[in-house]
């Protein structure tokens, strides 16, 4: 195998296919990316046993062929390398990296021993790759981080007709994003999915194909798939369901503040400098604004904001400000709906202020407030 291929080319198709690499892996050739060059193209593919990607970009191929190398060694190779072209040699049981001056080899690793890369499912449809990108973003920041209860890790993806649905919960709070998508298969014939997805793994996906314009979905009974003109992903499915948020998002008769949101995420951070361990941050709404509280004793901290609310002459809530920070921080509208039940009880923020639909909803507990 022999190509010529630019150093930005080489690095941004390594650093795309070692993204699935596993950090560790009992199975060293799982460490390894395959690199194929044919017709003058070269793909770079890696996978472990949970994910795979693979990227083809345009190269000067001299001798087709292919050689499987450490991914991560070859990402560092690839990071400092002098701009320019980058001539890409098998010599034997070594694979030669020459440019602008540097030299490097790498041993070949095992192709026998290599998996197949798996196939990608059957296309359902396609999504705007921008969009799906900052949803997701939106609910991930709610799902769980403890391994052992590898549900609450995921993200939930439902599709139903031409409306996607992505959720997440780690029981103490509960994101939901919807956003349009174009099903392949309209009508009867389109069944409504339910699945769930490693959060970490999809937002690494989504990102990565942000810039696509469209990309497409995939999907079988374990595995889900994404497919822009150049590069396919895949990652497995976690088993199980997400609990449903329906139930837990009707407030019935509730009160309804309104504010902007950049001015609250900063009056929060503000505050919260004074707020230790689990105190919480304190708002207090009323006809005039929002008045949020935070510290106790001397060591306290507090500002208004301009707010309205509706449905109650006064309501006093408090989060646990982390919580609070990340919800907060996944919105992107100018300006939120705060649906509010009372102290200690469910508390709905929405991207609708108090008109309308909302597609970006986000649930949290309230604790005690300061006393």
């Amino acid at each position: 195998m022999e190509f010529r291929i630019d150093t930005g080319g080489l690095t941004e198709a390594v650093a795309w296919a070692a993204r699935v690499l596993p950090a560790r892996s009992p199975v060293p050739v799982l460490g390894g990316l395959l690199l194929e060059a044919e017709g003058g193209r070269l793909r770079v593919s890696g996978l472990d046993y949970e994910a795979s990607a693979r990227i083809e970009v345009d190269a000067d191929v001299l001798r087709d062929g292919r050689a499987l190398v450490l991914g991560r060694r070859l990402l560092d190779i690839c990071k400092v390398l002098p701009d320019g072209p980058v001539d890409c040699t098998v010599d034997g049981a070594r694979l030669s990296v020459t440019g602008g001056g540097a030299r490097f080899g790498l041993s070949l690793l095992p192709l026998d021993d290599y998996p197949a890369q798996p196939a990608l499912p059957a296309r359902r449809g396609e999504v705007d790759a921008a969009a799906f990108a900052a949803a997701v973003g939106h609910v991930a920041v709610a799902a769980g981080r403890d391994d052992s209860l590898p549900v609450l890790t995921g993200i939930r993806l439902g599709l139903d007709g031409a409306t996607m649905t992505l959720a997440a919960t780690d029981r103490y709070r509960y994101a939901v994003r919807t956003l349009e998508w174009k099903p392949q298969v309209t009508g009867e014939a389109a069944d409504p999915v339910d699945v769930v997805v490693p959060a970490r793994r999809l937002v690494e996906i989504a990102r990565s194909h942000a810039a696509a314009g469209t990309v497409g979905l995939a999907l079988d009974a374990g595995s889900l798939g994404f497919e822009s003109p150049s590069c396919r992903t895949t990652t497995r499915l976690i088993d199980g369901r997400l609990p449903r948020h329906d139930k837990l998002f009707a407030l019935g008769e509730h009160a309804v503040a309104v504010t902007g949101r950049a001015p609250l995420l900063e009056a929060v951070k503000r505050v919260a400098v004074v707020a230790e361990g689990d105190s919480p941050v304190q708002l207090t709404f009323d006809g005039g604004g929002v008045h949020l509280q935070a510290g106790y004793e001397d060591d306290v901290a507090s500002q208004r904001l301009p707010a309205t609310l509706s449905g109650a002459e006064s309501m006093t809530v408090a989060f646990q400000p982390g919580y609070l920070l990340d919800a907060l921080g996944s919105f992107e509208a100018p300006e939120i709906g705060l649906r509010l039940l009372g102290p200690g009880q469910r508390a709905l923020i929405t991207d609708a202020g108090d008109r309308g639909p909302a597609t970006h909803r986000h649930l949290l507990m309230s604790v005690k407030p300061l006393v």
